[in-house]
């Protein structure tokens, strides 16, 4: 195998865009992306597009990664759809990392976008509860509730046994929230005070509003490439694929004493990276509810059961601490256009990397990073697909 950088990243922002399609939105992550790495369309041999829920909210089925492409003027090369739930787009990453790494091809595209405001919030919640199992949606279970009491976070559960407050499972999203009133391509960039997570409109019992990641159209695209090769079109630094992990869940029946799926998957990273998690200098993770955050604190081996909130409270995972988490503002402040999110956790991290995030730049540009990603929910009490990638530089 060999190895891979990404030589150039483009994001549209994340928020409403009514009046722009999902085509529209993905040509201006391509752009970005292709100008950033001094890449041609003619040079890209192949692409992985990402998407999730596009055919059911705007009705283009089967070939949304050529209609993409050839928007933004790519044609006539292996395109391949990706559809793997809110990791769609890490998904698409690693098919492109695996062309360029097999020697299948010298320069890859990944893109992932979606487009979820369509004017009726119902289609979409509907659309998005058709990412799990379907029998697990009817009989209600929805994303929100599968973070609540699910056995796969269970929320409530960690209350009981770690005895965290409802103060601390707000910490996560006051802390992002800072980090996305930063970020310019955030979708909200409002500051939250505890006070006001806390206090927003109970969703799931103990999940409030401003816990939960909200609707969001969004895109961003990575251009990988041969890293014996890569001075041929950017003098930009190039940013090494150290390890690129994908899984799908585990079944579990009640009581199951493995190892989490997304601890699992982190190890393999980390294994494939030889690095450890000391080694990591920034994190962007699925907090799709932000407390879930503090549950993949111990997944990745940043901390031990229960410590999560300490992390937060002594400023670790903040921006200006050891370790930032989520620099971006997460998903629920940067936003979740959900096959979107793995490329856009990638355009941040590359982005710290280079040291061109602005004001919410790490002082130091971190050297090693880490994207994990997962989506969709079996009957099995996994999640559907697990994504961990690390990045150096």
């Amino acid at each position: 195998m060999r190895d891979v950088v990404i030589l150039g990243t483009g994001a549209h922002p994340t928020g409403r865009f009514p009046e722009m399609a999902l085509k529209d939105m993905a040509f201006g992550a391509i752009r970005e992306a292709l100008a950033d790495a001094g890449v041609g369309q003619k040079d890209v041999q192949v692409a992985y597009v990402g998407n999730s829920l596009g055919g059911l909210l705007t009705g283009q089925e089967g070939v949304r990664g050529q209609v993409m492409l050839q928007h933004a003027g790519i044609t006539a090369i292996p395109v391949v759809n990706v559809e793997n739930a809110c990791a769609s787009a890490a998904t698409a990453l690693r098919g492109a990392w695996l062309e360029v790494a097999s020697g299948a091809a010298d320069v890859a595209l990944a893109v992932g976008a979606e487009k979820m405001f369509v004017g009726d919030s119902a289609k979409t919640i509907a659309a998005l509860s058709a990412v799990s199992e379907i029998d697990l949606s009817r009989i209600g279970m929805q994303f929100t509730t599968s973070y609540a009491i699910h056995p796969k976070i269970n929320l409530k559960g960690r209350m009981s046994e770690y005895g965290w407050s409802i103060e601390d499972l707000a910490k996560p999203a006051v802390k992002n929230s800072a980090h996305g009133a930063l970020n310019p391509i955030a979708q909200h960039r409002k500051p939250l005070s505890v006070e006001e997570v806390v206090q927003s409109r109970v969703v799931v019992d103990p999940l409030t509003l401003l816990m939960c990641s909200s609707i969001s159209d969004g895109a961003a695209a990575a251009v990988l490439c041969a890293a014996d090769i890569a001075h041929r079109f950017s003098s930009a630094k190039p940013i090494r694929i150290a390890a690129c992990v994908l899984r799908s869940g585990a079944y579990r029946l009640p009581g199951d004493g493995r190892e989490d799926s997304a601890e699992i998957t982190a190890k393999l990273a980390y294994e494939q990276a030889g690095v450890g998690p000391q080694d990591i200098g920034a994190i962007e993770l699925h907090d799709a509810m932000a407390p879930a955050e503090l549950v993949l604190y111990e997944r990745l081996g940043l901390c031990e059961k229960g410590e999560g909130p300490r992390l937060i409270d002594e400023g670790i995972t903040k921006l200006g601490g050891r370790q930032p988490v989520n620099p971006s503002g997460g998903l629920c402040s940067r936003g979740h256009p959900v096959g979107a999110t793995g490329l856009l956790q990638i355009y941040e991290l590359v982005s710290q990397m280079r040291g061109r995030a602005g004001p919410r730049q790490i002082e130091e540009p971190p050297k090693v990073t880490m994207a994990q990603n997962q989506g969709g929910l079996l009957l099995g009490q996994d999640s559907a697909v697990y994504a961990c990638t690390i990045l150096s530089s």
